[in-house]
C-alpha cells in the first residue's frame, strides 16, 4: 500500500472520530496496527493531521472564537469566555505534562484501546441516565464550575481509548448540559488542547520527518479538515434527536472485534 493511500486512510480516520465520542486515538492506534503503519514517522504524520481537524472547528466556530479572544467580556458569570475554556483545559494539561511519557510508553497498544473503549462506553450509557436533568441549553448558560467539572472528566480521556469527547460530553451530561451544549463545549475546549499538545509533540519528533514525508503530510491534512468539517455537522444535527447510546454500542462492537482481531495476530 503506498504512503498517499495510507494518508487518506488514516485522514479519513482522523477526521470521523476526533470530535465524535468514539476515541480517535484508539482508532488511529488501532488502524495504524492493521496497515502496519507505526513508529515515530507515523506519529508525527497522526499529530499534524489532527492540525486539520482543528482548523475545521476553528472554522465552524469562528465567531464565538472571536468573542472568546475579547477581553473586555472575561466574566466569572454569564457569557462562554476564554476563563470558562481555561478552567476546562487545565486539569488535563496538568495530568498530562505530568504523565506524558508514562502514558506514551505503556498505554499505546491495541489492548489498552481495547480496555478505554469498553469503559468509555459504559461512562456514556451512564451519562444518559442524567440528560433528562438538563438545564443548560446554550453555550453562553456554562457556568465556571460546570467547566471545571467537565474538564476534569477529561482527565480520562488520556488513557487512549476512552476519547476526550465522550469524556467531555458525559462529563457535560453529569452536570446539567444537554447533548448538544455538551459536544459543542466540547468541540471549542478541544481547540487549545489539541493545539498545545501537537505543538508539544512536534517539537519533540519533528526530526524524525524528511522531505519525501511533505505530500502525504498535506493529503492527510486536507483529507482530515473536509472529513472533520462534516463529521461536526452531521453530528450536531444526530444529537438533536438521537442520544448517545449507539455511540457506546459501536464502542463495544469495535472493542470485541478488535479483541479477536489482535487475538489472532
Amino acid at each position: 500500500m503506498t504512503d498517499n493511500i495510507i494518508a487518506v486512510i488514516i485522514g479519513i480516520v482522523e477526521g470521523l472520530t476526533e470530535f465524535l465520542p468514539i476515541s480517535s486515538t484508539g482508532h488511529m492506534i488501532l488502524a495504524g496496527s492493521v496497515l502496519g503503519f507505526e513508529g515515530e514517522r507515523a506519529k508525527v504524520f497522526e499529530v499534524f493531521i489532527q492540525l486539520g481537524a482543528i482548523l475545521a472547528v476553528l472554522l465552524l466556530y469562528k465567531d464565538k472564537f472571536k468573542r472568546m479572544l475579547d477581553f473586555r467580556r472575561l466574566s466569572l458569570t454569564g457569557n462562554l469566555s476564554a476563563v470558562h475554556v481555561a478552567v476546562a483545559i487545565i486539569p488535563v494539561m496538568v495530568v498530562g505534562y505530568i504523565l506524558h511519557r508514562p502514558i506514551k510508553e505503556h498505554l499505546f497498544s491495541p489492548w489498552t484501546v481495547i480496555i478505554g473503549l469498553v469503559f468509555g462506553g459504559i461512562l456514556m450509557l451512564v451519562a444518559e441516565k442524567f440528560s433528562g436533568r438538563s438545564k443548560i441549553r446554550t453555550l453562553e448558560s456554562i457556568s465556571i464550575r460546570q467547566a471545571l467539572f467537565v474538564g476534569l472528566f477529561q482527565i480520562l480521556s488520556l488513557w487512549p481509548g476512552f476519547s476526550r469527547s465522550g469524556s467531555t460530553i458525559a462529563g457535560g451530561l453529569f452536570f446539567g448540559l444537554s447533548r448538544t451544549v455538551a459536544a459543542e463545549f466540547s468541540f471549542i475546549v478541544a481547540v487549545p488542547l489539541m493545539f498545545v499538545a501537537c505543538i508539544y509533540d512536534l517539537l519533540k519528533t519533528l526530526g524524525q520527518l524528511n522531505a519525501g514525508d511533505l505530500q502525504m503530510i498535506a493529503i492527510g491534512f486536507v483529507v482530515s479538515f473536509i472529513v472533520a468539517y462534516g463529521s461536526i455537522v452531521w453530528f450536531l444535527r444526530f444529537l438533536n434527536g438521537s442520544s448517545l447510546a449507539s455511540f457506546a454500542y459501536y464502542r463495544f462492537i469495535l472493542a470485541i472485534l478488535s479483541y479477536f482481531y489482535f487475538l489472532r495476530n
